[in-house]
């Protein structure tokens, strides 16, 4: 079954001689309890797909659903027990002045969910956090525990899906593999399905089973990661971003390299 489906996906600001179109007949399907990835470039349209489904962005054209029921521009409050997101700067989505334990209340609160105590206790060691902090603010937190705080907020209310926009970039690389071994983990224990944007080829054949190439708003190709990571792609954009990879990486830090 598809968990996620996109059909010709279009999204444009402005309007007249203004308009910009933004997504050109955006289509993909993730099954459910898979981790798909959508790469490219800065401005090629991936965090725009990932706004669409959550909510930020109403004015799109096409057809969303999730766990087949179609989405519409305004989405209910029950829309958000199913579907959460990570953001790339995980400082910037805590608010300063809230601790972690009321970072993670708000949302059981929002939705009128019980038994908070023990949710918000047994969320944080499924994130690899105990009790010491749960009453501590953003600022007392490195990178990687703040990311896991992230995660922990969007998990807490059990969603079936996970839209995770460049979650470890922000991050120092030895920490990166370390959020991305707990997603890993966390998908296969809690069944969650991802998509996943990244500018990292190395995260995608990480955590990705499939990925589609995004280039100005279109998606230009779609494969196996495990064809991704054999240099098996076929459109020149997608060999492009492959061969900056290598170039850019080492053997030690993306296994694109080398």
């Amino acid at each position: 079954m598809a968990m996620i489906q996109a059909h010709q996906l279009n999204l444009s600001f402005g309007s007249g001689a203004g308009l910009n179109q933004v997504l050109h007949d955006v289509s993909l399907s993730v099954a459910d309890g898979e981790s798909f990835g959508l790469v490219g470039e800065s401005g090629s349209g991936k965090t725009t797909v990932l706004r669409c489904l959550a909510g930020q962005y109403r004015q799109w054209r096409g057809e969303l659903s999730i766990g087949g029921v179609a989405l519409q521009h305004t989405l209910p409050k029950s829309h958000f027990r199913h579907v959460q997101m990570v953001f790339q700067d995980p400082y910037g989505s805590l608010h300063p002045r809230h601790t972690v334990d009321t970072a993670l209340r708000e949302p059981l609160v929002i939705h009128g969910i019980d038994d908070r105590d023990e949710r918000i206790h047994d969320i944080l060691l499924k994130v690899g956090l105990n009790e010491t902090f749960r009453y501590r603010y953003p600022h007392q937190l490195s990178g990687g525990q703040r990311q896991r705080v992230a995660i922990a907020r969007a998990l807490i209310l059990q969603p079936r899906v996970l839209l995770l926009d460049e979650p470890t970039s922000a991050l120092d690389v030895s920490v990166q593999a370390e959020i991305l071994n707990l997603l890993a983990d966390l998908r296969r224990r809690e069944k969650l399905t991802y998509l996943m944007v990244t500018h990292d080829l190395g995260v995608v054949t990480h955590l990705c089973d499939r990925v589609a190439v995004m280039q100005q708003g279109r998606i230009v190709e779609q494969l196996e990661s495990q064809a991704l990571s054999q240099n098996l792609a076929t459109h020149a954009y997608t060999r492009m971003l492959v061969q900056a990879s290598r170039d850019f990486s080492d053997d030690s830090q993306h296994p694109l390299a080398g």
